[in-house]
């Protein structure tokens, strides 16, 4: 599929890094806002990529069973799709807030973009990474030959347009995805570009991912 047909525009996308850590309810909150603002032409676009507190959230299609450690971390329910997935310091979280009406309105374009956009940026870091059939977000192959999650994806569409996005594992501690069964998928482990002897900073994936959405979504500002 070539997404960059579908989903690519000429018109500037605003990004935004937070400094420091944002709690979960805000960031909703502010995600909210921005969707009804593009949804109604008022708003600009917005990438908007940050760090959150250790915490859990819980997607549409989260299974209760799936929440091992109940007690370990905040869990917050959300709207975005998917299942549980875990949020941390040493993870490099995306949110997404783009109009579809001007890319296509091909959902599923989208999400391949978003895979893309994460396999191209790991690629910028010597990592071979790549879809799976019926399991959502990205996997690496280790040198065992076993597969690991290195990214997740999950997102919402309002009015066409997009929220919530991606997560990738920079140098999160590993240990706190054991209070959950990511994603669902519990026969296959969950990785860090560290973890994986890289030693990249949270900033320098963050920028190869602005050059990458650029390719693949269009400019930024």
């Amino acid at each position: 599929m070539n997404t960059q047909k579908s989903i690519f525009s000429s018109t500037p996308v605003q990004w935004q890094s937070a400094d420091t850590s944002v709690l979960y309810p805000n960031a909703v909150a502010i995600m909210e806002d921005r969707v009804a603002g593009i949804a109604s032409g008022e708003m600009d676009e917005l990438v908007w990529t940050l760090e959150h507190p250790a915490l859990y959230t819980a997607g549409t299609s989260a299974d209760p069973a799936d929440l091992i450690d109940p007690d370990r971390f905040p869990v917050f329910k959300t709207g975005r799709g998917g299942q549980y997935t875990y949020h941390g310091p040493g993870q490099l979280v995306g949110y997404f807030m783009l109009d579809l009406k001007t890319r296509g309105r091909d959902v599923r374009a989208f999400v391949a973009g978003l895979e893309q956009l994460v396999i191209d940026t790991l690629a910028d870091f010597g990592v071979s990474a790549d879809r799976r059939e019926g399991r959502i977000g990205v996997w690496v192959v280790m040198p065992n030959g076993s597969e690991k999650k290195i990214a997740a994806i999950g997102v919402r569409i309002r009015k066409w347009v997009s929220y919530h996005g991606i997560s990738i594992n920079i140098n999160p501690d590993l240990s706190h995805f054991e209070g959950i069964v990511p994603c669902g998928i519990s026969e296959h482990g969950v990785t860090s570009l560290h973890a994986m002897g890289i030693a990249a900073t949270v900033q320098a994936v963050e920028a190869a991912l602005r050059e990458n959405f650029e390719r693949i979504f269009g400019p930024i500002v």
